[in-house]
C-alpha cells in the first residue's frame, strides 16, 4: 500500500466488517479489530477503508518500508549475494547449442538455465566491482570517472543477453542508460 499507510491507533469502517481500530501493522497485513467481529487481518494492499479518524506517525519513526530499504542497500553494497533474477518464460528448459564451423567437430549443448546463471553472475560481480571503485577513496576523481566509464561499457556489451532476462529492469544497460538513475 504505497498510496498511503495506516497506523496503529486507526480508526476505520470495512465496506463488510463495518467499524474497527488498526491494532497492529505487520509487513504484509494490518491486524484490525472490529466491533462486531472481532480481531481480522487484512492485506496492506486493501484500499477499500473509509478512514474515520487518522493517526499521525511519531516524528521519529522508521517504517518498515525504510528498514527494509537500509538493509537491501547494505546487502547489496557490502556482499556479493546475488538477487533473484528470472529467465523469460520461452527460454525455461531450454537448450543452448554452440555449433562449430567444422562439421567434422561435435556441437557442445548444455541448459540455458546454467548459461544464465552465469550471465546474472557475471552482471553482480560487476556491480560488485562498480560499488567498489565508487566507494575506493585511494582513486582520483579521473581514475574512479574512467573505471566506471569502462564498467558501464562491459554492461554496453552484455546487452545481447537481455532477451534472456524475463523482467526489463533486470537488463544491462550501457552508455545509453547511463545517468538515468
Amino acid at each position: 500500500m504505497d498510496a498511503r499507510y495506516l497506523y496503529i491507533g486507526t480508526r476505520l469502517k470495512h465496506p463488510d466488517f463495518e467499524e474497527g481500530v488498526i491494532i497492529q501493522v505487520k509487513p504484509t497485513t494490518y491486524s484490525i479489530t472490529f466491533m462486531k467481529h472481532g480481531t481480522k487481518e487484512i492485506s496492506r494492499n486493501y484500499q477499500h477503508f473509509e478512514v474515520m479518524e487518522g493517526v499521525e506517525p511519531p516524528e521519529d519513526m522508521v517504517s518498515l518500508a525504510d528498514v527494509e530499504r537500509i538493509f537491501t542497500n547494505i546487502i547489496k553494497k557490502y556482499s556479493d549475494l546475488q538477487e533473484r533474477v528470472e529467465l523469460g518464460n520461452r527460454w525455461l528448459g531450454g537448450t543452448m547449442i554452440l555449433k562449430p564451423k567444422d562439421p567434422n567437430l561435435k556441437p557442445k549443448e548444455f541448459p540455458i538455465d546454467v548459461f544464465f546463471g552465469k550471465i546474472v553472475m557475471l552482471r553482480d560481480r560487476l556491480r560488485v566491482l562498480e560499488q567498489r571503485v565508487n566507494s575506493n577513496d585511494k582513486l582520483t576523481e579521473e581514475e574512479r570517472m574512467n573505471m566506471q566509464q569502462y564498467i558501464t561499457r562491459c554492461y554496453g556489451s552484455l546487452t545481447t543477453f537481455n532477451v534472456l532476462f524475463k523482467n526489463v529492469e533486470d537488463h544491462f544497460v550501457g552508455d545509453k542508460g547511463a545517468g538515468k538513475e
